[in-house]
């Protein structure tokens, strides 16, 4: 695969960026009060937002990857 340098920089840019934000995002939703019921089991707001954390880094470690490999091609 070939793309310019710059383009593969800001592929890994946003795919670093993506890897530093929602995990920082997700431990602020672990400790909303909506996030546990009164038995102290997960939520639905809680398991919706683990869902969508899990697959943005997953996408940002592709995103990051495919930066990685335009460079390295």
């Amino acid at each position: 695969m070939e793309i310019p340098a710059v383009l593969a920089v800001v592929l890994i840019v946003a795919g670093v960026w993506s890897l530093v934000v929602w995990p920082q995002f997700l431990k602020r939703v672990m400790k909303d009060p909506r996030a546990r019921d009164a038995a102290g089991k997960a939520t639905k707001f809680l398991t919706v937002h683990v869902v969508l954390v899990t697959i943005s880094m997953v996408l940002g470690l592709a995103t990051a990857a495919i930066g990685i490999a335009g460079l390295v091609a």
